[in-house]
């Protein structure tokens, strides 16, 4: 899965000017941007808490709490995107993170 060029696609609110897209060079940096993504809101919401924490579940109810959120990944098998849900996102953010704490 390591180096899979990954695009991510975000609409923060109902509001279709809002779309978005990132790019990644790997999967796992897509899931780094996302973390970054929410610990940026966060301290936007909390300018004066210097140490902010935060569990998965909170990092769950970001990303469900957007309008929409999806994930392209590069297959170099048959040289094409995949796309990815709401939900997978999720269960690679716990994988990444959790190998992050090992």
């Amino acid at each position: 899965m390591a180096n899979r060029h990954t695009i991510l696609l975000m609409q923060t609110s109902h509001n279709r000017a809002t779309r978005t897209f990132m790019d990644y060079d790997s999967i796992s940096q897509a899931m780094d941007g996302i973390c970054g993504l929410y610990e940026r809101k966060l301290k936007d919401l909390n300018p004066a808490i210097r140490n902010i924490t935060y569990d998965i579940a909170d990092l769950y109810n970001f990303i469900d709490g957007l309008a929409d959120m999806s994930a392209l990944v590069f297959e170099h098998s048959i040289q094409a995107y995949l796309p990815y849900d709401r939900q997978w996102i999720k269960q690679r953010i716990f994988q990444h993170l959790k190998k992050l704490a090992h």
